[in-house]
């Protein structure tokens, strides 16, 4: 029976594969001197309407202190001049321009550029998306809606993107294709760089969407590649290759040229979406939290989502450790990464008979299966060699054998292989470090090698010392699916609690981006003669384009939901269970906590038929943004118009209609939600509840009775503290869930003691 598989990614502008490859660190200062880009907001001035482009520009070069105006060999000072996504501009600036500036009327803020980084064929299958039934037949595939995705170009010419059997676009679509004519189609739209940003920072910068490092068309793939039989990566992972959302058009915004994907880029890219008229946009990049409106993404999202368009972003790829993530604003779906029940097994086999499965892209068909002499590579003593290190074997007699590598240190997985090849190596061991406990990826060596977990190489270093004349080998046995432990949270996916809003539980949602096969620019090696490629890379990079995906299918579904409403019904009805029925594990096999999955596994046929959701416009956010102590130019900057939160009745963190729950109880809290009915007209709903170790959770009313579609009613919940064992700043969880004769609305619960 064939196998269909998918395509999906996420890009938190880091390859997860590639991650500790590329981690050199760009400076925000530019070549030329003390220059700096700058993002500046400022007022708009009262009563004053700008009719042209050029007019808006105009006013934001009068902020400009004369010392930064370009003679004929300079770059222009003034990078861009934005009108959607923030009332304000990206300049070179110098400290002391800035400094001048702040003296100016209108004058709001401004601060340095930050830099973010980018952090298949089986998964739609594994999703449960089925040609001829559920979500896909219901929504069409996606037919109609825009995908905008934010990252490092495209592949115009691969056959993911192809446009056969796809309708135009909508008439709304208002945007541009900056290839040539022939390379765009009905599937992908438009497609543009922005990249004044990035010529600031490091010169000369490709003006041109064209993928040249194949994050951004494996990313897009992933979203909404066509079909594309016989798909493969080197002989593995075989099927049928197809995106979420597979009929939607593809917009493409290039931010990324290389690894600086610059934030006065980004928010070009933002602001462009939002004019072209995209329906969903998809970032798979991100930067250390900082408060909302300092963060850029959040600041464009928010202008998007007035617009009535969804934004799913990557958490972050700095897990397993807790409060690590990025894009953490409630407007925005935040979504970490788990594993998919398919592996490319490579098994370490012992001299003592001990095997170890493992994984490995590349699956040498002609390697011995004859025992080779097994080393470690930190025999020495020393912690470089331990990692592999570049050079670091110069002198140890690794030549014909097998090496045991410590992963780590900064040092790509590939390059430590890499390492072991140059000094003669036969082959490779990867063992896991202890905080990455059982997660293991799909890579591309340069040599036969095989990425154990933590727990195999404490065995395999054992059997090493156990004996003299310790040796090993690998098998290679290809793709393997049917794993029932999965999905589980990856160890490198971002964790909650969020650091800019506490109370908001984040990541919102898991999904696939652990060895994700999707399209790519170039072939993965040089033995390979295939015109079409493909590869198999790990991130919430590749998760975040997974959801952008179900997002499009529920957009289509559902053309009326607000992006609330559609975050809301892929938040409660999540699973919460592996295929073996068991709870959701995370790198360690042990039950992954919320601070790890947010509100569950994404169950996309679910989705699609939530029964209540929890919905929130816009101003909604305006009381929750005020209660968080910002100020009233802050806030502003965030929903681009003036506020004055002396005005506004603010509400905690916890009184925002989010459909999960994040309390650090002392005192007993009350928060009230309110729930839409999107089910059946007449319908009833009990609640049932899962209370959080010491804290007692009380419901009013326990039981709604709906007698229309779109009917609302609210329902209050209170925390009390009932328990003394738990220690101050301990963590506990539980659920609410409202239960009807069809649906489950579930939302987790995340307590911090204090």
């Amino acid at each position: 029976m064939a196998l269909i598989p998918f395509l999906t990614l996420i890009f938190l502008f880091s390859f997860y594969c590639v991650i500790a490859q590329q981690n050199d660190l760009f400076p925000t200062t530019t070549k030329s001197g003390n220059l700096q880009t700058y993002i500046v907001h400022v007022r708009k001035p009262e009563g004053r309407v700008f009719a042209q482009t050029e007019d808006l520009k105009s006013w934001h070069e009068s902020f400009l202190p004369a010392i930064t105006t370009a003679s004929s060999d300079e770059q222009p000072r003034m990078l861009y001049s934005y009108q959607e996504v923030i009332s304000g501009f990206a300049a070179r600036l110098t400290q002391e321009g800035v400094r001048a500036m702040k003296e100016m009327d209108g004058f709001v803020a401004a601060h340095p550029e930050r830099v973010f980084r980018r952090k298949t064929t089986h998964t739609p299958n594994f999703l449960g998306l089925h040609q001829q039934t559920g979500i896909w037949n219901e929504s069409n595939f996606g037919k109609g809606v825009i995908i905008g995705v934010l990252d490092g170009g495209i592949e115009p010419n691969h056959p993911s993107f192809s446009g056969a059997g796809i309708p135009p676009p909508p008439a709304k679509w208002k945007g541009r294709c900056d290839f040539n004519a022939s390379d765009c189609n009905n599937k992908l739209i438009g497609a543009r760089a922005f990249n004044l940003a990035a010529q600031a920072l490091k010169g000369d910068q490709p003006e041109a969407p064209n993928d040249i490092d194949g994050h951004g068309t494996h990313t897009a793939s992933t979203a909404a590649g066509a079909f594309v039989q016989n798909a493969d990566v080197l002989g593995n992972a075989k099927g049928t290759a197809v995106g979420i959302a597979p009929y939607a058009h593809l917009a493409i915004y290039k931010v990324c040229f290389g690894e600086p994907c610059p934030e006065a880029d980004i928010l070009a890219a933002l602001e462009a979406a939002v004019q072209d008229g995209v329906d969903v946009i998809s970032i798979s990049l991100g930067e250390d939290s900082v408060p909302f409106f300092k963060d850029s993404t959040a600041i464009g999202s928010f202008a998007a989502i007035q617009k009535g368009i969804f934004v799913s972003c990557a958490a972050g790829n700095s897990g397993p450790f807790n409060g690590t993530l990025s894009n953490e604003a409630p407007w925005i779906l935040t979504v970490g990464a788990s594993t998919i029940d398919r592996h490319i097994v490579a098994t370490a086999k012992l001299g003592n008979g001990e095997e170890f499965d493992g994984e490995s892209l590349f699956q040498p068909k002609d390697f011995p299966s004859t025992l080779l002499p097994l080393v470690y590579a930190g025999v020495n003593g020393k912690a470089d060699s331990a990692l592999c290190a570049e050079g670091s074997l110069k002198g140890l007699s690794v030549k014909g054998k097998v090496v045991l590598c410590e992963r780590g240190g900064g040092i790509g997985r590939i390059a430590k292989g890499e390492e072991v090849k140059n000094a003669g190596g036969a082959a490779m061991i990867l063992v896991n470090e202890e905080t990455d406990g059982f997660s293991t990826s799909a890579d591309v060596h340069v040599l036969p090698a095989t990425h154990v977990s933590h727990a195999a190489g404490l065995k395999i270093k054992a059997y090493i010392n156990s004996t003299a004349t310790p040796t090993a080998t690998i098998l290679f046995k290809g793709t393997v699916i049917g794993d029932s432990s999965t999905p589980a949270v990856a160890s490198f996916s971002s964790r909650g609690p969020s650091l800019a809003s506490p109370g908001i539980l984040k990541p919102d949602i898991i999904g696939p981006g652990v060895s994700i096969l999707a399209a790519w620019p170039f072939p993965v090696d040089n033995t390979t003669n295939s015109k079409v490629n493909f590869n198999i890379i790990s991130g919430t990079s590749m998760s975040c384009p997974h959801l952008s995906g179900i997002a499009a299918l529920l957009k289509s579904s559902h053309p009326y939901w607000s992006p609330a409403a559609i975050k809301s019904a892929i938040m409660t009805s999540a699973d919460l269970l592996n295929l073996e029925g068991k709870p959701i594990p995370d790198e360690t096999l042990q039950p992954a906590d919320v601070l790890a999955t947010g509100a569950g596994h994404i169950n996309p046929s679910k989705a699609n038929d939530p029964g209540l959701v929890y919905d929130i416009q816009p101003d909604d956010y305006i009381p929750y943004l005020c209660g968080l102590g910002y100020k009233d130019d802050e806030v502003s900057i965030l929903v681009h118009r003036p506020i004055k939160c002396s005005k506004v009745s603010s509400i905690p963190e916890g009184e925002l209609n989010y459909p999960s729950f994040s309390v650090t109880l002392g005192p007993s809290q009350t928060f009230t939600r309110t729930v839409t009915n999107v089910g059946e007209a007449y319908s009833s709903y009990a609640v049932k509840v899962t209370a959080p170790e010491e804290v007692y959770v009380s419901i009013n009313p326990k039981t709604l009775y709906f007698s229309k579609v779109n009917q609302k009613l609210s329902y209050s919940v209170t925390f009390s503290r009932i328990g003394s064992r738990g220690k101050a700043g301990e963590f506990t969880q539980g659920f609410l869930t409202w239960v009807s004769t069809k649906h489950v609305v579930r939302s987790p619960i995340s307590v911090k003691l204090q």
